[in-house]
């Protein structure tokens, strides 16, 4: 419950400060959360990004300010956050399906956003398996990169799998697996929790640096642009992710947020979460989502 209560106390901050420069950084030092943990978890439960929301809300109220009063619109646009007319109007109209200059007349029909209220619901009908498991130290090789907080759960942003194709493509994927012996060749997803303030997190693609594996030369390492990732022990709640592309992962995420979480007695722990590719997999399964948790 703790969660809900958290994103609906964000949600009310920017209703009280939409007019002024916010972003989701800031939201996230009201709930006491990291930028990264914050966008996370609050697309995943309301299904936008909190900029989404912000820039929504903007619009709809613009649109409501442009109907009912004489106001300008270039005053109206500069007071809801947008330095240009132009940029302004590209948003209302790709938002409200006409230009603002419309907007006064009757017949134009304009999109209301209202702000969000986050209740927590119980449905039937439907299981969460999962398994509590403890894990040691492990140690990963991997392929390594940046990428934007704001992609997380953005179904447009296509980043993450494009590396993964390309990894593909350039044999590096290849080299990893050619270091692990038969009947281990897992691959892993990896994705670091993000420092103060920083605007990106790591995500890696991975096999375990472990006894198994062939021990690689630092030089090696170095010149197919891998890396050692360190994990520290800790306790992972276990989820299949049932389906036959990725979507099943954000799906996975959005009910750990909303069904696991406010149920089970743990919060998400500040530790690599990872997506476990078994080399043997079963029917159905696209993949597991190992996410560190801790308990309250």
């Amino acid at each position: 419950m703790e969660w809900i209560a958290a994103m609906q106390t964000a949600i009310s901050y920017m209703e009280a400060h939409l007019l002024e420069n916010l972003n989701y950084e800031d939201v996230a030092k009201q709930v006491y959360l990291s930028s990264y943990e914050f966008h996370r978890a609050f697309s995943f439960l309301t299904g936008m990004t909190a900029n989404a929301y912000i820039r929504n809300r903007r619009l709809s109220l613009a649109a409501r300010e442009i109907a009912e009063t004489d106001a300008k619109i270039t005053e109206i646009a500069l007071k809801y956050g947008y330095d240009t007319p132009e940029s302004f109007t590209k948003a209302f109209t790709r938002f409200h399906g006409v230009a603002p200059k419309y907007a006064r007349e009757g017949a134009a029909k304009l999109v209301l956003f209202n702000p969000l209220v986050l209740k927590l619901t119980v449905e039937g009908g439907k299981s969460m398996d999962y398994r509590i498991v403890q894990t040691e130290a492990q140690k990963f090789l991997a392929v390594v990169r940046d990428f934007r907080n704001e992609i997380i759960n953005d179904a447009e942003n296509h980043e993450i799998p494009d590396f993964w194709g390309m990894c593909r493509e350039n044999g590096v994927i290849a080299k990893l697996l050619a270091m692990c012996p038969a009947g281990r060749r897992d691959l892993y997803g990896l994705c670091a929790p993000t420092k103060p303030g920083a605007e990106t997190f790591a995500y890696g693609i991975g096999i375990p640096a472990d006894a198994d594996s062939a021990a690689p030369d630092p030089d090696v390492l170095k010149q197919a642009g891998l890396c050692i990732w360190d994990v520290q022990p800790g306790t992972y709640a276990v989820f299949e992710c049932i389906g036959e592309d990725a979507d099943c992962i954000s799906e996975t995420w959005a009910r750990f947020y909303k069904e696991f979480l406010p149920q089970m007695g743990y919060e998400a722990a500040d530790e690599t979460d990872y997506e476990y590719y078994p080399e043997q997999g079963r029917s159905g399964v696209f993949c597991e989502l190992w996410i560190p948790v801790r308990k309250k």
